[in-house]
């Protein structure tokens, strides 16, 4: 009995383990250039990048466009890695990846004037031991990405823990949290970063007045120690394209 305890006791706490690990998302956004084809970008992420990224072991990569006609216009590409060393190692793997080389040769070969973007724009966000990690939804038609600044890192921290009462919140809300995290590179520093997901914009609308009436949402801004912890908010309404994984 005592080894069997013994046993059980190990599986628990290594399941405990496996939830509790946290990813590092790598969000890039990819602007683009008026008047030329994003058909080259594309193919290269449904034929080479993202196969490849799934051959590593990196699973659920997103790709989005934003809702409505914004200019320039944008393509959003979310990756989870498991950790910080993942990230790193990815780029050299992908070069290591002979399917990968062959598979993404006219991207790779493209020159100044084929490219559909001007440049990438690229933020790093680690998860938290509260929401460690990526959560596909269901049924989902649109997206919210959201990223609250802050006017320092204080602030941040102040944020960081009142966000850690607000997941039920959203819960409760029918706001299902895609991912969240806080910016460890990129712009908007320093800031956090979450996603919402919902059927429709209708549903999206619906879930943030419930999550804005809701008592513990009330209770939580009116505690001093959370007030004037945020500078900004940039919000993002995002569609899934059709080889999204997300």
């Amino acid at each position: 009995m005592k080894h069997l305890f013994a046993t059980l006791l190990f599986v628990l706490i290594m399941s405990f383990s496996v939830q509790a690990q946290t990813q590092v998302y790598e969000l890039r956004v990819y602007e683009l250039e008026f008047f030329r084809s994003a058909d080259l970008l594309h193919n290269y992420f449904k034929e080479a990048l993202i196969p490849a990224l799934n051959r590593q072991g990196v699973k659920h990569v997103g790709v989005f466009e934003e809702v409505g006609e914004s200019l320039p216009k944008k393509i959003y590409l979310l990756i989870p890695h498991h950790d910080v060393v993942s990230y790193q190692n990815s780029e050299r793997h992908l070069f290591d990846d002979d399917i990968y080389i062959k598979s993404a040769k006219n991207y790779l070969s493209a020159d100044q004037n084929s490219i559909p973007f001007k440049r990438i724009h690229t933020s790093l966000i680690s998860s938290t031991k509260e929401f460690p990690e990526l959560i596909v939804p269901k049924n989902a038609g649109i997206y919210e990405l959201r990223i609250y600044e802050s006017q320092q890192e204080g602030a941040l921290k102040s944020k960081l823990k009142m966000f850690e009462s607000e997941f039920s919140i959203f819960a409760d809300a029918g706001l299902p949290m895609v991912f969240y995290g806080k910016n460890i590179a990129g712009d908007h520093m320093p800031c956090l970063t979450y996603m919402l997901a919902n059927t429709d914009l209708e549903e999206n609308k619906s879930g943030w007045s419930k999550f804005i009436n809701h008592p513990n949402w009330k209770q939580l801004t009116s505690m001093d120690e959370f007030k004037g912890n945020m500078s900004n908010i940039i919000r993002v309404f995002l569609k899934p394209l059709k080889y999204s994984q997300i």
